[in-house]
């Protein structure tokens, strides 16, 4: 069944309500969730609103966050975010880094004492919106096994940069550094499919397909699934994130970083605060005039687009196929599975409000 995303959004707004949100911080917070579902990123949006409401009844998700900033140099900043829902924290960050570049030409800050942000590409279009370019980025909860290791160790901790060119909407590389991010296991196992080969091993090492390996012990793999593939990069990439967005910012990394599911118990002996997020933004005319960076931009947008085609597939760039997906989504609505449909009646009954679909 389709429901257009302004439902989704009152729906999520209201929930984000009976949590003790303002009115305000509930309309930014749904806002954040959605535009996972707008952009086809159906892993972290809507479905994923119970889990924000069940970190809200364990204490584990401030719903009045006071946010403490502290700036050593003009450009360098960091945010203790009081336990806050990422999408208000990341919020809050993303726009320090704005207004410092626009003072100094780049603005940097991490993030510690946070929960889930979502989807790391709308915060990087908060800047590329402003015609600067943007970064961001986060650890999160251990599921992924670095190469050669059977301890599950880093989170999927993807990396999104957002680029603006002249005509063309921006580039925007929103990508885990795993071989799949975990939201994507819990659509198999709603949809009772196979994962394909690569995504999962055992807990002794051994690959499986089966989705729901993680509660029996396994772990994810980095990006490249196998050695001889280049599972070390994908490695190195989720590594770097979580030094930048946990041991920089002061919050957990590795395997000490908060699960996102509330019936996982903390880990002991936890090294920082929360989880850590990390946000770059920089004046692109600190380089080169405003216009004739987009123009140039809008020249390799339109050369990668018109590269080759192989068996009449259509070369895209990064965030072409989000894009796509927003207009389709505006137009006809969003498709949820029935699973997701029916836990979302169930909270809507447990919290008192009316059911999100009848």
């Amino acid at each position: 069944m389709n429901f257009s995303i302004s439902q989704l959004r009152d729906f999520a707004k209201q929930v984000f309500g009976k949590m003790n949100f303002s009115d305000e911080d509930a309309l930014l917070s749904a806002n954040f969730l959605t535009r996972a579902d707008l952009r086809g990123v159906d892993s972290h949006g809507i479905a994923r609103l119970r889990g924000y409401y069940n970190l809200f009844l364990n204490g584990r998700l401030n719903p009045k966050p006071v946010f403490k900033r502290h700036s050593r140099f003009p450009t360098l900043s960091t945010l203790d975010a009081d336990q806050s829902i990422g999408f208000l924290s990341a919020y809050e960050a993303m726009n320090m880094s704005i207004r410092m570049a626009r003072d100094t030409g780049v603005g940097i800050v991490a993030v510690k004492n946070s929960n889930h942000f979502g989807i790391a590409g709308q915060y990087a279009l908060m800047a590329a919106e402003e015609n600067m370019i943007g970064m961001a980025m986060t650890n999160a909860s251990p599921l992924v096994a670095p190469t050669f290791s059977k301890d599950k160790m880093l989170g999927t901790n993807p990396i999104a940069i957002a680029i603006p060119s002249k005509i063309s909407r921006p580039f925007v590389l929103d990508m885990a550094t795993t071989t799949a991010a975990n939201g994507k296991l819990e659509i198999l196992q709603r949809k009772n499919s196979l994962a394909p080969e690569g995504w999962i091993q055992k807990k002794d090492g051994t690959l499986t397909s089966n989705p729901n390996e993680l509660k029996e012990g396994g772990a994810l793999r980095p990006l490249g699934s196998f050695p001889d593939l280049g599972s070390h990069k994908g490695y190195g990439l989720g590594a770097a994130v979580d030094i930048l967005s946990g041991v920089l910012s002061g919050a957990n990394f590795g395997p000490w970083v908060p699960p996102f599911v509330s019936f996982l118990p903390l880990a002991e002996n936890l090294v920082g605060e929360g989880i850590g997020h990390f946000f770059v933004s920089f004046r692109v005319d600190g380089f080169m005039e405003l216009d004739s960076f987009l123009n140039r931009m809008e020249a390799w947008m339109v050369a990668f687009r018109n590269a080759s085609m192989i068996d009449n597939q259509a070369v895209l760039v990064p965030g072409d196929p989000e894009w796509l997906l927003e207009d389709e989504r505006q137009l006809n609505g969003v498709y949820l599975l029935e699973a997701v449909i029916k836990d979302l009646n169930n909270l809507a009954m447990e919290i008192g409000i009316e059911p999100f679909s009848r």
